[in-house]
């Protein structure tokens, strides 16, 4: 029933920057909790940053200073500014609701 889309990532240069953005469905959006974890190739999917219904905002140590999570209610979306990006950032950038439901995914590719 939750619908989750994932767009924005790409191929960049380190310390280069992408945005991705999160369109997803459902009438109580503005009350859920919502994150971004990613998953490197051989790597175990990891928690990257996570905002709730309040605004209030953690993120993994790896990414403080660096990523930016926000939301915008009013269009269902929610975002990802991703700026002095790493190789190490690499990795397949998922959307969530409470770690429940899923998007399908956008291809992050930082090259050296």
């Amino acid at each position: 029933q939750v619908q989750l889309a994932e767009s924005g990532g790409g191929l960049v240069q380190a310390g280069g920057s992408l945005r991705l953005s999160c369109v997803g469905s459902g009438t109580m959006f503005r009350f859920e909790t919502m994150n971004w974890h990613r998953q490197a190739p051989g790597k175990q999917r990891e928690f990257v940053a996570a905002i709730d219904r309040s605004g209030y905002i953690t993120y993994t140590d790896s990414v403080k200073g660096r990523f930016t999570i926000s939301r915008d209610n009013a269009k269902n979306t929610l975002y990802l500014q991703m700026n002095s990006l790493d190789p190490k950032d690499t990795a397949v950038y998922y959307c969530n609701v409470r770690e429940i439901f899923w998007g399908q995914g956008t291809q992050v590719t930082v090259s050296s």
